[in-house]
């Protein structure tokens, strides 16, 4: 089987309308996508739990989907009149093959070096040191593939500080990669909890996949009233400020707190919310984002 796909770009304050105005005149999906201009700075786009936002960028991608029999050429015309514009979008048109969707989607995840002893390794690749701590991952339906900067800063950060004493929690686990990385590395004990239970299931079959012994629970059934040598959670800003006093109410005496999923221009007022528990600093970045850490008092 095949389909049409249709690209082209229009104005961030027509996107929404185009979109819906495609899916009324017979488009199967419609995607919109950041359009991004050569040397224009990245424009940030961000919506979190509480904060949504229905901020667009400047220019947009549209990527539309068709049956192989829908004309495109009549589609764009339609959709056009109906929203009463001057003239249509140039448009590009592809024809998209039916394939093995999955292993496009895992084409696309390599392995990710941390350091020279630990790398992340999808468990469609095969570990390209095998002397080295390879993390498999099967994201699953689940965040988290290693590629996102907040978990190479975590993960670094988290290394640093373990030790075989260690009793770690993972707050937002996603696939769960700090979690098992934390076992991996003789963590004693390692707890991760996430709301999604598509995630906890994904964690609990990676740390399988893994061989460690790392225990995972959808947050609306854990019991949480353990205090913990580590805390980890690389979640985003919004839930962060709310979960302040509980993150910290879990780490130990003397224990340590790690966080990210945050932006450099939010690092000021983290450090503040957090400061009546636990004094943090940054202690990475990466492209725009950044981790912070703290021991308690």
């Amino acid at each position: 089987m095949a389909w049409h796909q249709l690209t082209f770009a229009v104005t961030h304050d027509i996107a929404d309308e185009f979109s819906d105005a495609l899916l009324a005149h017979g488009a199967l999906t419609v995607s919109i996508e950041n359009f991004e201009v050569p040397g224009q700075p990245e424009f940030e786009v961000f919506g979190e739990p509480g904060h949504e936002t229905d901020q667009l960028w400047p220019w947009c991608t549209l990527n539309v989907l068709l049956d192989l029999d829908h004309n495109a050429e009549a589609l764009m015309a339609a959709v056009v009149d109906t929203l009463g514009l001057s003239e249509i979008p140039v448009y590009q048109v592809d024809i998209i093959h039916d394939q093995d969707w999955v292993r496009l989607t895992q084409s696309q995840f390599e392995p990710i070096k941390i350091n020279n002893q630990v790398w992340i390794v999808p468990t469609w690749h095969t570990p390209p040191n095998i002397d080295a701590i390879n993390i498999r991952i099967d994201p699953g339906q689940a965040f988290g593939t290693g590629g996102h900067p907040t978990t190479q800063l975590c993960l670094t950060t988290l290394l640093s500080e373990l030790n075989s004493a260690s009793d770690i929690l993972d707050y937002g686990c996603g696939s769960g990669i700090l979690a098992i990385a934390a076992a991996m590395m003789g963590a004693k004990s390692v707890t991760g909890i996430d709301i999604d239970e598509a995630a906890v299931n994904a964690a609990r079959r990676n740390a399988e996949l893994n061989n460690v012994s790392a225990h995972f629970f959808n947050s609306q059934d854990w019991k949480g009233n353990n205090l913990y040598d580590g805390v980890v959670a690389n979640i985003l800003a919004a839930p962060l400020k709310v979960l302040a006093p509980l993150l910290c109410s879990y780490v130990k005496p003397g224990g340590w707190l790690i966080l990210s999923g945050l932006l450099a221009k939010q690092t000021e007022e983290m450090i503040s919310i957090y400061n009546p528990w636990i004094t943090l600093s940054q202690v990475g970045q990466q492209e725009e984002w950044v981790c912070l850490m703290g021991r308690k008092k």
